[in-house]
């Protein structure tokens, strides 16, 4: 809006502050419809129904979350929600995510997700799909975790591999560098250590806290931001949106946390390419599938060369994409920009690697 509104920006901004007093919001954030597959400790698989005519066909896409994030991180508001855009364009849609981490779950390490929940939502989708090879997509710490279940069991039935957003080097995180030398000094006894034990890990408030310091600049500005764009009933939806799934943070269950702590954050485990879980060494180089990685132009949390590191670990995949798009953490996977950017070239990447494309026999979905 200009600094002296033109009277048809005085016109919509009336009508977007009336429909936001009337109806409560300006966005449309009902969910994509889904059903329920499978589910077990902190895992429940969903397959999104098809839209009305339109018939599912091709590969599966599975969507992982992160942990501590919501699923609308996949399904952030008609009109900007991945979810929807796949199941209207026929793609069969699965997701897994966790459900309510609570102080009983305290000690689920990171090797139930790498090692089982994730492994059984791609086995799932697969065969709810008709015995199909699964996309597999995963956002943040979903993607870090997709990738070490793929490499720490070849024989899953994946297509391709999406990582979006995902720090491999953290010494490259600008939030985390410059903590890291006086975390390490507290030698594994800390606060921050002995803060988690007592809470059997993060609670909700101090991830979602944790989530809006990463973009401080736009909490502070965001009223006059607000005021700025009252006229534009995209953009106040959008921030409705983001809002809600700030405000559906989840939990981080304690032993996880421990290990994202000190052996991601102190220890950057992962620069290297491999991994311990449970006795075994797990290695990215033993990725097998296609993988496709996206940075986020703008990302505060995982920053593009943080996330470009991951590249030159993949030397087993046949092929590695890597691609800049715009916007932040989670704007480069579900922002307005992203339509044109981001679901374009993984709408791309899917029909390169589907099994279609390889001369298959489509069976459908189910």
């Amino acid at each position: 809006m200009d600094l002296i509104p033109k009277p048809d920006q005085v016109v919509s901004a009336a009508g977007n502050v009336a429909h936001k007093v009337l109806y409560g919001g300006l966005a449309d954030l009902r969910p994509m419809p889904r059903t329920l597959i499978d589910e077990g400790t902190l895992r429940e698989v969903y397959h999104y129904r098809p839209a009305a005519a339109v018939k599912q066909t091709g590969d599966p896409v599975l969507l992982v979350t992160p942990l501590a994030a919501p699923a609308t991180c996949y399904d952030l508001r008609r009109g900007c929600s991945l979810v929807e855009h796949f199941v209207r364009a026929g793609r069969p849609t699965y997701l897994v995510e966790y459900g309510q981490v609570s102080f009983r779950d305290r000690a689920l390490g990171m090797e139930h997700w790498v090692e089982e929940v994730v492994p059984t939502a791609v086995r799932e989708a697969s065969a709810h799909a008709g015995g199909r090879p699964v996309h597999v997509v995963g956002w943040s710490l979903g993607g870090i975790f997709s990738m070490l279940a793929a490499a720490g069991s070849p024989d899953l039935p994946i297509a391709s591999l999406t990582v979006v957003g995902s720090p491999v080097d953290v010494r490259l995180v600008p939030l985390v560098a410059p903590l890291r030398p006086l975390l390490n000094l507290s030698d594994g006894r800390g606060l921050v250590t002995r803060g988690y034990q007592a809470l059997g890990g993060a609670p909700k408030p101090l991830v979602r806290w944790a989530f809006q310091l990463s973009s401080f600049q736009k909490v502070v500005t965001k009223p006059l931001a607000v005021a700025r764009n009252l006229d534009d009933g995209e953009w106040l939806a959008q921030i409705e949106a983001v809002d809600r799934f700030t405000d559906g943070m989840i939990a981080y269950p304690g032993r996880t946390f421990g290990q994202l702590y000190h052996r991601f954050v102190k220890g950057n485990a992962l620069v290297g390419g491999t991994f311990e879980v449970e006795g075994r060494t797990l290695d990215l180089a033993d990725i097998d599938v296609p993988v496709l990685v996206f940075a986020g132009a703008t990302d505060g949390i995982a920053p593009v060369p943080a996330v470009k590191a991951v590249v030159p670990l993949l030397s087993g995949s046949p092929e590695v994409r890597f691609e800049i798009v715009p916007g932040g953490h989670l704007g480069m996977l579900t922002g307005r920009a992203a339509r044109g950017t981001t679901w374009v070239a993984l709408d791309e990447w899917i029909a390169q690697w589907s099994s279609d494309a390889a001369g298959a026999t489509p069976s459908g979905a189910g």
